[in-house]
This record gives structure tokens, C-alpha cells and sequence, in this order.
């Protein structure tokens, strides 16, 4: 895995600046070269220049990029993030062309296969990835993202300048005046973050590219088309063959996923979708004379101080030692210790480039730094909620019906801590609840659909948009951070095409979450955690990072300069620091209550001061 950045201008002169524009592609390197720590390298034309930083995984003597082809009177250049799973497939496709190769990386396979299929390819790509082309004579400009996001792109103009980068950072080294937030930027931030909206960021001239897209710039024009989306078709498979479907969808993708020239490693929490991830490819190794190594994760003082919930009824650690003993791996449990915990709350800031999801990306992120010491490659059980329907709001009855995101419908919790002043100027939940209804208003529902199997198919949406993209991000930002590749297998775009359009009743077989998942996992783990209840990603419940939290927090209301006051009501924060904190009513997603609310304003506040954030109300 990697990072890319660059800058396009139809009537450049780089050149004529070599040292200047040169030393500008350095420093967007630089800004993102936790990406890529192996190796970097730049390109530089009059209209173009492109930037990489590399994470070797395949081919680790000769995939170099930014990589460059000539053929039938043209020069591509490539500087690419990601993975193609199905690359030697698509290499012998080409080789039965005529087309040769001198390495064995999947970055050549993009490269030439752009060169003979032109924008067919994407089609043709299984993988996660970002990547940008550029065509010397032509003097065009295509940038191409995989078709749920795992990989990042974003873009912005400037100057009659494109600048892109697999980081805004990237783009904030190209020019620090892109650090600017407006109306609809806080309405991100307050209504709808840790998620934002698909091609939106929080800041006001830095969008992305959209997930299944590409753009085309050449001259004047800037062209986007789509090319994957979501469909809805009718099921016809019998009950017996969709669990055989999905089963074989599954396996294969984790098969796919093990591609590597590097040993891989998996996050095992003991849950159903962890464990499957761990079974499949523990079992292949097998088959190879290897074991497989696995990781679970934990905090301080866990034992003593979880409190279980509606959202998080156990503990992971010991169905993760039950399920690493069934499949006889090498196992590691990871501790988070509540300093650890809080001091990386401002390394996940500085990760997703704004305010995240507190400590349940901290943690994660300390856990990835952790597990890169001996591995880079890892496969997780990311994304499988969103795709089978395990989250609680598919059939809660009361979360089901709400006409809002349902992973956060509690604007009162989110606001209580703001002036009334800034609540005035600032519609949160005409934004937040205008944002829910155009993604409704986009589902692909299929004609004839009885409304409950029609609000079911609007809530997968819903998840695979919003809630799966803001998972995604924090995987591959706390991973990436460490030059750790975290691959999601659930997240493979044949699973989410066919389980997208199975009904609720197979989904949720035998009245069970997840059902279908759990029957098409028959015979890979023991029933104690084929049918464990959902248990979410864990999260600390320590009263020692609770004060850390306040402490912090009250250091910032005692103060006088720091930037978050301008939002804060003080009287509010006061009566909220001294009422005893929520754990079990959460204002976003499963896990973030009163003490990750704290946190988000923490990091709010270091990203206004550190990024020196321009506000515009």
C-alpha cells in the first residue's frame, strides 16, 4: 500500500520552476510518507507532476513508481494506492495479447491494462485502490477510485491548479490556505462527524473523488463519470443455494486477499466476522506447512471495569483466545493502556486530517502501530454489519422506523456542550437530516418491493454509504499511519452486489442477526462463536481515562486562547463535567457516549489550533 499526491495545470510551465515544483512534490511525499516508508519518488512535466511514497508488498525489488510505459506514440505515467487481487489473472489476459512485463506488481498490470483497454479496465479490477494516469501527448489527467472507497483520493483547485493527494495533508503541503472551514463545514463536523458526506469534506474547497468514479481533466475540462453503483435486481435463489452463494463469495474473497510476498497476519477479536477472516485463510496456510498469526485486542483494566450493554453485551478476549486455539494460530493479545489510549487521540486527529471517532481510533490506531512491528500486511473482518445487517437498527423496531440516520438521530447529545449562539447561526439538524433524506432518495429500490423489504434495502444503503465509508476511513487511516496494508475481504464488490439484494428473511434466518452469514460459516468455527451475539469493536470503560478526559477538557475552559472556546458553551461543559458519564446511550454509532464526546472536542480543538483552521460562519 502506498500514498499518492501530485498537481495538474493545462498550460503549465513546471519545468521552467523544475527546483521549485520539484521541492512542492518532495513535500507532499513527505506529508504522507507513513504511507509509504520503503521508498518514494517523483515525476515532473510542464503540466503535471506526480508523487509516491511506497509500501512494498509485491514485486519488492522492481515496483518503483512513479512508473512509466511507452507505447504507440504515447507515455503513461502511473503513481497508484491499493492492491489487485485478481492481478494474475489480468496479467495472463494481457500476456495472451502480446504484452509483456518486467516485474511481477500488480502497479504494472494497472499500467499496461489502462494502455490496451483505456477506462474499461476499472471494471475488469478487483481490489481496493486510488490511482492517477497521466497521458504525456494528450496532456490528460484521469484519476480512478475502487468501488466502495477502501482507498482514498481527494482533489481541490486552486490557481487553475488540480492538486490531489491520498491525504488532505498532501494537499495542505501543496498550499495551507486549503485549511479553511465554512457554514457547511461545521455542519459536518457537528451534525453528521466522525461521518461526512460521500464527495464532501469539512473543508471548503477539498472534495473527493466518489467511490466507483473517475475524472477525466484535460485542458478546461473536467469530466466525472460513474462507473460501479449499487443495483437492485430480484433474488431468485433458493434458501439452500444463496447460503452455498455466499459461502463460496466469502472464501473466495479471502483467498483472493491473501496475495502477498510478505507474511499476513489477521485481527481476530473472537466475533463472528474476525474468526470467519481467520478460519479461511488459517486453513490455507495450513495447506502451505504455515500457521497463522493473529491479534486480538484489549485495554487496561478491562477485566475489571467493562460494563456490558444493550450494544456491547461481552468481552472479546475469550472467544479471541477460544477461536485462536480451535485454529491452533500464533497468537498475540495487544494491551491499550489509558495513556496510550489518550495520547493517541492526537496522532488520530493528525491521521484523518480533522476530528474522528475519539478513542475508538485511537486505540486503533496503537494497536495497528503494534501489530507492524513484526507484520504489514493483515486481513480483517471489517464491513460484514454493514453488508448483512448485524447492527441493531436493521430490526430494533424503534431505530428501524426513525426517519434519521439511525447511528445518529440524538442532535440534543451531540449539542449540548455548544453556545446558543452558534446553534442559531449554524441548521444541524436540517443539515444532517437533508443529507439523510438524498441518500434515501438514491437507493437503487426495486419495483413491487413491500415497504418493510423497501426500508430494509434503504437502510443497507444507508450503511454501505455512510457508516461502512466512515469504518473504511478509520481502518485504512490508523493502519496506513503505521505502513500497515489492512485488507477487507467482506468489503469485496461481488459479495456486496449479491447480499445487497438478498431478502430480509435469508439475512436474518433462524430470527438471528446475521443469519445468512452464520450459516454460510457452518463448519469453519465451534457454534459458542458461530452464534456469539454481536459484540462491537471493544472500547475502554477505565475511570483513569475518563479523568484524563476532564482534565484536559477543564485545562481548555480555563484557558483563554484555546480555539474550540469560540464554540463552547462553559456553564454547559461545567455541569456536564461534574454529572456522572454515559456508556450506554451513544450520540454516534454503538460505542462514542459522554466520554468520547469529551474527546471529540479535545481533538476538534488541536485540529483549529495545529492545522490553524480558518472558521467562516
Amino acid at each position: 500500500m502506498c500514498g499518492i499526491s501530485g498537481f495538474y495545470k493545462s498550460h503549465g510551465n513546471f519545468t521552467s520552476q523544475k527546483s521549485t515544483y520539484e521541492t512542492l512534490l518532495h513535500k507532499m511525499n513527505h506529508s504522507q510518507k507513513h504511507r509509504g516508508p520503503d521508498a518514494d519518488g517523483i515525476y515532473l512535466d510542464d503540466s503535471c507532476g506526480l508523487a509516491h511514497v511506497r509500501l512494498s508488498i509485491l514485486d519488492l525489488a522492481k515496483g518503483s513508481q512513479p512508473m512509466g510505459f511507452h507505447t504507440e506514440g504515447e507515455d503513461f505515467v502511473l503513481v497508484y494506492n491499493g492492491e489487485i487481487y485478481n492481478m494474475p489473472l489480468l496479467r495472463k489476459e494481457l500476456q495472451q495479447q502480446g504484452i509483456t512485463f518486467h516485474t511481477t506488481c500488480d502497479t504494472e498490470v494497472i499500467l499496461k491494462g489502462y494502455s490496451f483497454w483505456g477506462d474499461a479496465l476499472y471494471e475488469k479490477l478487483n481490489g481496493i485502490f486510488a490511482f492517477a494516469i497521466w497521458e504525456a501527448k494528450k496532456k490528460q489527467l484521469t484519476l480512478c477510485r475502487d468501488r466502495l472507497g477502501v482507498k482514498p483520493l481527494f482533489f481541490a483547485h486552486k490557481d487553475n491548479t488540480l492538486i490531489f493527494g491520498s491525504e488532505i495533508k498532501s494537499l495542505l503541503a501543496y498550499d495551507k490556505t486549503l485549511a479553511r472551514v465554512n457554514k457547511d463545514g461545521m455542519c459536518e463536523l457537528l451534525a453528521l462527524g466522525p461521518a461526512h458526506t460521500y464527495g464532501k469534506t469539512v473543508y471548503q474547497d477539498i472534495t473527493e473523488v466518489l467511490p466507483g468514479t473517475f475524472v477525466k481533466i484535460r485542458e478546461a475540462d473536467f469530466q466525472s463519470h460513474t462507473y460501479w453503483s449499487l443495483k437492485s435486481w430480484e433474488h431468485t435463489d433458493s434458501v439452500e443455494q444463496t447460503i452455498e452463494k455466499t459461502s463460496y463469495l466469502l472464501q473466495s474473497s479471502i483467498h483472493m486477499q491473501m496475495l502477498s510476498d510478505i507474511p499476513i497476519c489477521t485481527f481476530l477479536s473472537g466475533g463472528l466476522d474476525s474468526s470467519i477472516v481467520s478460519a479461511v485463510t488459517a486453513n490455507a496456510l495450513k495447506e502451505q506447512g504455515k500457521k497463522l498469526t493473529t491479534y486480538s485486542f484489549d485495554f487496561e483494566g478491562n477485566q475489571e471495569y467493562f460494563e456490558a450493554n444493550s450494544f456491547q453485551p461481552s468481552q472479546d478476549l475469550p472467544f479471541a483466545l477460544e477461536m485462536s486455539e480451535f485454529l491452533e494460530t500464533n497468537h498475540h493479545v495487544l494491551q491499550c493502556s489509558n495513556r496510550d489510549l489518550y495520547e493517541n487521540l492526537s496522532s488520530a486527529m493528525f491521521a484523518r486530517d480533522f476530528p474522528c471517532m475519539a478513542d475508538v481510533e485511537s486505540s486503533l490506531l496503537y494497536f495497528c502501530g503494534e501489530v507492524s512491528k513484526h507484520h504489514r500486511v493483515t486481513l480483517t473482518g471489517e464491513c460484514a454489519d454493514e453488508i448483512f445487517g448485524g447492527y441493531p437498527w436493521f430490526y430494533r423496531k424503534d431505530m428501524f422506523e426513525r426517519n434519521a440516520f439511525p447511528w445518529s438521530y440524538d442532535m440534543d447529545a451531540r449539542t449540548t456542550l455548544l453556545k446558543p449562539a452558534l446553534l442559531d447561526k449554524l441548521p444541524l439538524e436540517e443539515y444532517s437530516i437533508s443529507a439523510y433524506e438524498t441518500t434515501i432518495g438514491e437507493t437503487p429500490v426495486l419495483s413491487g418491493e413491500f415497504k418493510e423489504e423497501k426500508r430494509r434495502r434503504e437502510l443497507s444503503f444507508l450503511n454501505i454509504k455512510w457508516f461502512m465509508a466512515t469504518l473504511l476511513e478509520r481502518m485504512d487511516r490508523t493502519s496506513m499511519y503505521h505502513g500497515l496494508e489492512a485488507r477487507v475481504p467482506f468489503a469485496d464488490h461481488r459479495i456486496v452486489e449479491y447480499v445487497f439484494n438478498v431478502p430480509w428473511s435469508m439475512k436474518f434466518m433462524g430470527n438471528t442477526e446475521k443469519g445468512l452469514l452464520r450459516n454460510a460459516a457452518r463448519g469453519l468455527l465451534p457454534d459458542s462463536v458461530l452464534f456469539r451475539k454481536k459484540s462491537p469493536y471493544p472500547k475502554t470503560y477505565h475511570p483513569v481515562y475518563e479523568q484524563l478526559l476532564k482534565d484536559e477538557f477543564m485545562r481548555i475552559l480555563n484557558s483563554t486562547k484555546e480555539p474550540i472556546l469560540q464554540f463552547l458553551d462553559k456553564e454547559r461543559c461545567m455541569t456536564f463535567l461534574n454529572t456522572p458519564m454515559s456508556y450506554g446511550k451513544p450520540w454516534f454509532g454503538q460505542l462514542m457516549a459522554g466520554p468520547q464526546l469529551l474527546a471529540y472536542y479535545i481533538q476538534m480543538n488541536q485540529w483549529l489550533k495545529e492545522y490553524e483552521i480558518s472558521v467562516e460562519l
